[in-house]
């Protein structure tokens, strides 16, 4: 497993090595092959080779206490030995390439062809030119200086196409380096601690390097391999490597192994760096999966050296999951060029609809115009086909295909997908401004059709800055900090005694930055309040902490969701041991046998106190909105040792020191927020571990719950029995039951959130399917944040597991930012239904006007220069313009628009067709009279490479002129009279409408044969310009006529119920899916799923008897996912970095099935 692919960085390492060598007791090589051993294995190992890991320490040079001495040339060095902690993403594709790939587009592609074909031909000078027998080939119209000129039209074709591959390109390549922007501002955000020169730093993930002392700590992804050297009750996820859920429990003695890309579900400690990079267990995987992405590029030579083996492997499983799982799941699959969103279902199909209707067009009006051609020229007027007029009738042939191609061109909105991506990533750049940071490009357009929010309490709605306002010490209730010496000694040393020691020793409290601040809290924000109790009155923690420091701690029993407590055991100076405990006050409570009284000496504590207790103490705290926590301890013997792994036993009889009631205020600006949200048909819900007295008070005073309303309020042990039958099993009838009117969830386990979010989205009790977010900023959160159809994690408060696990990072940790985000998210929407409004007219107009044209005239009013130019204006600038306008706040008055709502609503239809009528009829009117209205020749019947007319012109400036007035009524999409509202917010649009106007002018001006143009007079251009305001009038006229009474209107694209996001939309490659094929790929499903069965047993077989195979870990991996399918237990987030490389890379089906909501940005 040692000598990987990479062996190319193995020559250059080993190289180094043998030069340093000598420095380091220890290579590369051997510290790579000692992280391939696990638990006891590598125990021994370490004892064999280096004697302990102090052993290890010495010979890296590093030291378990201080850490590196972290000068700047034994950092250098170790780096250039031993790697850096980065792993070479893949090389971004250069501009050439994305070049290359626009040029692949079908319709520039004939463009290309049939220009070349017309170049070819203009030069050619057939024999027979001034033979009158080939008919109405030679007009009279053609002088020598005009067939010259033939060669422009191709050659304007030609340069129209560069011009769209390059703008096509240019977009391409500018969406890639946001999106690496956005990846490297993730990734320098990650940061780790470090013990450097004895002194406890954060440091950017990419600088630790082997020989760093990291502290690690519950929540914690970890960044590189390493040796556990001290700490207590540490438990890690390894399901990222092994696939196996359950958590693994780490120890000095029997398993010290932690390896990258595995989250600390539990416990804290320090390890020592032993591999980095691409040397981690992490680093080697991407290795062999090629940085996770150069397969991409030979999809072809699908097997492809060893990956070969892992990836043909893991062909049928990924082929297999494609689908099952969920299907109301959104699938995601790995390359981000396959990321489809519901929008993007919907106009991926609206796009294939309207380019077939096109290439209908176009071929019938092919077909019509060398029909009438051949008829005219041969049955009407009886001419022969003589061998020396072909290059004629060839040339004919080809003005024709031309002319059929620009009505394909035309027809097909290749825009659509730009407007889409500017849309996007438009809306990702400004919401980066308004603290989110977007993972997932989707995920912002998806928030715009949210329906509900589950919200953490502690952080989003509240601030965060616990304070401790109230107190029941020594048999007195206290409603504000007591005073010092009003408390007896015995109890104050104990209480200070039990807050310094039993809490996370990184939790501390500092002077304020800025004169006249509030005091910075660092760690845990429940321990700080505490310690600010302390420091309130009167006493310092410090001093405790330096006399037992975290070393000599001999026992801890961290908190975790399920225990809801921590407590930490001291050996005392005469052997005996005290254990200090502190927790969730009804939790503690139930424990403690004896209270200390007024004099410090503890007395009975009965059950029937317990509950006076609760009722004249606790509720009245948690009323007000307050956390109550109670502090406790408990003294041991020496001899017997107690059994310490006996929990229940040792976390009883307990004496009680005291209850503390910490507030955490609500953020200012919530209350209003959860208003907008609430008046945007979007249904708030608390999800919190607190006390359910305390959160329906902050609930009340964020205005989730309204006292007199209808609503429920249930604790975490409730709500479970109302929604399991008698089995135990969830049911979702009883969850409908339920969800609809639960606004407050108190005391839940991340379990229970998770089945909220589940009932919610599988809901099918409302017409439209729920669509939920969620925020949460605890590892426990993953789960929740994952299944949610939109994720938020906590940018500050957040731990690693859960921005990995989300799609949105709020920045400020602030609930408001989350109605930010549903207002991008609905202008996203809004902006593509402008865009499709605008690019419908114009295509009807255009394919009909050069269709019927071309029947009666033979000949498209329209050029294919000019129509590529309109195209241009349509697809390129429209879609910049109207994809760019900024959210208003009107956008939060109108209810979610839900999941199968169509793209083109009955009043955007209403719009395209009016416009449409009005274009046509002045079009067609100035094709056929217009140059008796203008007296000028008429443009009609054009021999061969006449010049351009007049006429025509007119025709081409006046439709260019309609379609840039028709683009600001297209800004209003829901019948708004004021088409100018805050036009000039959007600096972007008004500049492209001005800027296209003003080439407008130069190209009908100058623009001469290239574009078919010839110069205009000024009462000309008037009367164009004036045409084109008319647009303006119509529609207001058009938003005169009531909608309702249009009920022959259709909608058009949306997405029914059974193809949410069907299999073909995975694969873009295959564009239509007949229902056989479909079935077929049922059967293989199941054929697959068995075949896998299979597979896993015969690995796991395979497994034992080998010893703990790599490679036997990686298929397991891809086979247990896809069979664990749904997540009851808490299986971390943690597949999210692998399951993805994993899954190989020439299937493009969802990643891991067990995870179908997550893929990086790419």
């Amino acid at each position: 497993m040692g000598d990987m692919t990479n062996s190319d960085f193995y020559s250059k390492n080993q190289r180094n090595e043998a030069n340093h060598a000598g420095e380091f007791g220890c290579t590369l090589q051997e510290l790579r092959s000692l992280m391939e051993l696990r638990g006891t294995e590598a125990v021994v190992k370490i004892k064999e080779t280096y004697g302990e890991t102090e052993g290890l320490c010495r010979h890296l040079k590093t030291s378990p206490t201080e850490g590196l001495a972290g000068t700047a040339a034994d950092l250098e060095k170790r780096k250039l030995i031993f790697g850096k902690n980065f792993i070479p993403p893949k090389k971004p594709k250069t501009f050439l390439q994305l070049v290359w790939e626009a040029l692949q587009d079908v319709t520039l592609i004939i463009l290309e062809i049939a220009a070349i074909i017309s170049l070819g031909l203009s030069f050619y000078q057939p024999p027979g030119e001034g033979n009158e027998g080939c008919g109405t080939a030679t007009g009279g119209a053609e002088d020598e200086g005009e067939a010259e000129a033939g060669w422009i039209e191709g050659a304007a074709i030609l340069l129209s196409v560069i011009c769209v591959v390059l703008v096509t390109a240019f977009n391409d390549w500018s969406k890639e380096k946001q999106f690496r922007g956005l990846q490297s501002r993730i990734e320098q955000e990650q940061k780790f601690t470090v013990v450097r020169g004895g002194q406890v730093i954060q440091i950017p993930v990419a600088e630790i390097v082997v020989g760093d002392i990291a502290q690690v700590k519950y929540g914690d992804l970890l960044p590189a391999d390493g040796i556990f050297i001290q700490g207590n009750d540490l438990k890690i996820d390894e399901s990222s490597l092994t696939g196996e859920s359950d958590q693994v429990r780490k120890s000095v003695d029997k398993d010290p192994m932690l390896l990258s890309g595995t989250h600390v579900m539990e416990g804290s400690g320090r390890m020592l760096v032993t591999a980095v990079g691409v040397n981690s267990q992490t680093g080697i995987i991407f290795t062999l999966l090629g940085a996770g992405g150069e397969e991409e590029e030979k999809k072809d030579k699908k097997a492809k050296q060893q990956d070969g083996a892992a990836a043909m492997e893991m062909q049928p499983l990924k082929s297999a999951e494609g689908g099952e799982g969920d299907d109301k799941d959104k699938k995601k699959s790995n390359m981000h060029k396959k990321e489809k969103s519901v929008l993007q279902g919907k106009l991926t199909k609206l796009a294939v609809q309207i380019g077939k209707a096109g290439l209908v067009m176009s071929a019938i009006t092919v077909i019509i115009l060398v029909l009438y051609f051949a008829i005219d020229t041969f049955v009407v007027n009886k001419k022969q086909w003589l061998p020396e007029c072909t290059p004629v009738y060839v040339q004919y042939f080809v003005k024709f295909f031309i002319i059929g191609v620009t009505v394909l061109v035309v027809a097909v909105p290749e825009g659509l997908p730009l407007a889409v991506t500017i849309s996007l990533a438009y809306s990702v750049k400004k919401m980066m401004k308004d603290n989110n940071l977007v993972r997932h490009l989707d995920a912002c357009e998806t928030m715009g059709n949210a329906t509900a929010i589950c919200s953490d309490k502690t952080g989003t709605l509240t601030t965060n800055r616990m304070t401790v306002v109230q107190a029941y010490v020594g048999d007195v209730h206290y409603k504000e900090i007591p005073d010092p010496d009003s408390l007896p000694a015995k109890t104050l040393d104990l209480l200070v005694n039990a807050i310094a020691i039993n809490s996370a020793y990184t939790t501390k409290i500092l002077p304020p930055e800025k004169e006249g601040g509030l005091p910075r809290q660092v760690g845990n924000k429940t321990e700080c309040g505490l310690l600010g109790f302390v420091l309130d009155l009167k006493q310092d923690y410090e001093p405790v902490r330096n006399l037992i420091p975290e070393e000599k701690l001999y026992k801890v029993y961290t908190f975790n969701s399920v225990r809801k407590s921590m407590s930490t055991v001291i050996k005392m100076p005469d052997g005996s041991f005290r254990m200090y405990s502190k927790g969730a006050s009804e939790i503690v409570l139930k424990k403690c046998s004896r209270i200390l009284n007024a004099a410090g000496e503890p007395r009975i504590f009965r059950p029937r106190d317990r509950d006076e207790m609760v009722k004249k103490v606790i509720e009245p705290m948690a009323c007000d909105g307050l956390r109550t926590i109670c502090v406790a301890f408990r003294d041991f013997n020496s001899s017997p040792e107690p059994d310490w792994d006996n929990e229940n036993d040792i976390l009883s009889d307990l004496t009680c020191i005291c209850v503390v009631g910490i507030e955490d205020p609500v953020r200012p600006e919530v209350p209003e927020a959860i208003r907008k949200c609430q008046r945007a048909g979007i249904t708030v819900r608390m999800v919190t571990g607190d006390n359910i007295n305390t959160a329906r008070a902050i609930a009340i005073k964020c205005g989730i719950i309204h006292p007199g309303e209808d609503f429920l309020c249930l604790e975490g042990k409730e709500f479970n029995r109302r929604i399991r039958n008698e089995k135990g099993e969830i049911e979702q009838e009883r969850i409908d039951k339920i969800w609809p009117k639960l606004r407050v969830l108190a005391r839940s386990s991340p379990t229970d959130k998770h089945t909220l979010v589940k009932g919610i989205i599988d809901s099918t009790q409302v017409e439209q399917r729920q669509v939920v977010a969620v925020t949460g900023d605890g590892t426990n959160d993953g789960p929740a944040l994952k299944k949610a159809d939109v994720g938020f994690a906590m940018g500050i408060a957040g731990t690693d597991v859960a921005k990995e696990a989300s799609d949105i990072i709020l920045t400020d940790d602030n609930f408001s930012s989350i109605v930010k985000a549903v207002m991008w998210g609905r202008n996203v929407y809004d902006s593509i239904s402008k865009f499709l409004q605008f690019q419908l007219t114009v295509n009807i107009v255009a394919v009909i006007v050069a269709f019927t044209g071309a029947c009666i005239t033979q000949d498209s009013p329209l050029k294919a220069v000019q129509m590529l130019w309109v195209n241009l204006i349509m697809d390129t600038f429209a879609s910049l313009a109207l994809a760019t306008e900024p959210p208003t706040e009107a956008l939060l008055l109108r209810k979610p628009y839900g999941r199968n709502k169509p793209l083109i609503s009955r009043t955007m239809m209403k719009n395209i067709l009016g416009h449409a009528v009005y274009q046509l009829t002045l079009i067609f009117t100035l094709l056929f009279v217009g140059e008796k209205m203008f007296k000028i020749d008429s443009g009609r019947n054009a021999p061969l490479h006449s010049p351009p007319s007049e006429h025509y012109t007119i025709i081409f400036n006046t439709f260019v002129m309609m379609q840039l007035f028709n683009e600001i009524n297209a800004r209003k999409i829901h019948g708004e009279r004021n088409v100018f509202d805050g036009i000039f917010r959007n600096p972007i649009f008004c500049t492209i409408v001005l800027g296209t106007f003003t080439i407008q002018i130069v190209i009908v001006q100058f623009g001469g044969k290239p574009f078919s143009c010839s110069p205009l007079q000024l009462d000309q251009w008037m009367w164009c310009v004036f045409i084109g305001l008319g647009e303006l009038v119509w529609g207001q006229v058009i938003a005169t006529i009531p909608t309702s009474r249009l009920k022959f209107l259709k909608e058009a694209g949306r997405l029914t119920e059974k193809e949410e996001v069907p299999e073909e939309e995975l694969n873009e490659d295959v564009e239509e899916i007949d229902h056989a094929e479909r079935e077929l790929r049922r059967g293989q499903i199941l054929w697959f799923r068995g075949l896998n069965r299979i597979q896993t047993q015969i690995e796991v077989v395979n497994t034992f008897k080998s010893g703990t195979s790599f490679q036997g870990a990686l298929r397991r991996q891809s086979s247990v996912t896809s069979q664990t399918q749904d997540v009851t237990n808490i299986s971390s987030p943690s597949h999210v970095s692998l399951s993805n490389a994993l899954s190989s890379p020439t299937s493009t089906s969802a990643a891991a099935a067990g995870h179908p909501r997550r893929e990086g940005i790419p």
